[in-house]
């Protein structure tokens, strides 16, 4: 059975499959390019939808494969609703870090679909890269995490990245009235709350880590998607999507974020987090090229130039801090035992 492997990888497998997992996450760009109808809230429920309906059968199966193993030891309690929810989905409703986390995700999913939208796929997965960075730096702010030397460095790099690749384009619009910069600026803003979001919730999990609460990333997942696919609903109506529309999405929802995230997280668990930061940056290589070759959306010389700059004081940061983090475990999902 496919999960059962899946708690004896190796090293060396755990790399593979997370090249797997973010060549999945970078599908988003090209099929959203192939959608015909689909508005813009439609294509998010749709794709939340499809994810939190994806997770409520992985889930359960998982985590009885996990319990029957061992890997999963969870304690006896009288059982009830919460109970319930606990052992088949790894809901903890009562956390309030988990609804924090949950709400964390949603605006993530929400927000990428939206800025896919309004702007260049290069433009949003630029921006979204940024996350370590903006991680680090709310860290710092409201946990007291010391920021290395050269993540400050990293922080002014990948701005000057941002600043040169928006700056180059909004002077291109001012010669070419054709081109929508109303677009690129809310598709940036809008693409601007993934990182935003994320950052808050890795901080949010790292902090309920060391007060002792555990927070399972995965469930968080689902429960970001259904607060998405419910917030969303109300404005995706009436629906316009074709049947075609309805499938690449759903496509979407079960490949590009269900399995991905999940199988992220058991990657997580062999590989240490420089490895896994620098693996999922591969995300936005893969997303850029893919739309270039399959969707035909080919980024400019200031997007290339600015993201390679970004990209690039991403990676140093990580490699830099390689040695210092060596000896670090591997992140294990909180609710998992170590293997």
């Amino acid at each position: 059975m496919p999960f059962r492997a899946l708690n004896r990888l190796t090293h060396t497998q755990a790399v593979f499959l997370m090249l797997a997992v973010t060549l999945m996450w970078s599908i988003a760009g090209v099929v959203s390019r192939q959608l015909e109808s689909a508005a813009r809230f439609e294509v998010t429920f749709w794709r939340s939808a499809f994810t939190a309906i994806s997770l409520l059968v992985i889930l359960p199966v998982w985590r009885q494969v996990d319990r029957s193993q061992g890997h999963l030891v969870e304690p006896a309690e009288v059982p009830s609703l919460r109970t319930w929810l606990k052992r088949h989905w790894g809901l903890i409703p009562e956390s309030a870090a988990f609804w924090i986390s949950g709400v964390c995700w949603s605006v993530m999913f929400t927000a990428f679909m939206l800025a896919l939208t309004f702007t260049s796929v290069a433009n949003v997965l630029i921006i979204m890269s940024i996350g370590p960075l903006l991680t680090a730096l709310v860290a710092r702010l409201f946990i007291g995490q010391r920021l290395a030397v050269r993540t400050w460095l990293a922080i002014l790099a990948a701005g000057a990245g941002i600043a040169y690749m928006y700056g180059s384009q909004f002077v291109q619009a001012l010669s070419h009235p054709e081109i929508d910069t109303g677009g690129l600026v809310l598709g940036s803003l809008t693409a601007l709350c993934v990182p935003i979001a994320g950052a808050i919730n890795w901080t949010v999990v790292q902090r309920g880590q060391t007060h002792g609460e555990k927070i399972d990333l995965v469930p968080s997942v689902l429960l970001g998607a259904v607060i998405s696919s419910v917030l969303t609903l109300p404005l995706a109506l009436p629906f316009s999507a074709t049947g075609g529309d309805v499938a690449w999405l759903a496509l979407l929802g079960l490949v590009q974020l269900a399995i991905p995230c999940a199988l992220s997280v058991v990657c997580a668990r062999v590989l240490k987090a420089p490895e896994v930061s620098l693996l999922a940056l591969l995300e936005v290589i893969f997303g850029i090229l893919l739309v270039w070759v399959l969707a035909n959306e080919v980024p400019g010389d200031e997007v290339l130039l600015g993201g390679s700059l970004v990209i690039g004081a991403l990676v140093i940061n990580e490699l830099l801090g390689w040695r210092s983090r060596a000896g670090s475990p591997p992140i294990q999902s909180v609710d998992q035992q170590p293997q």
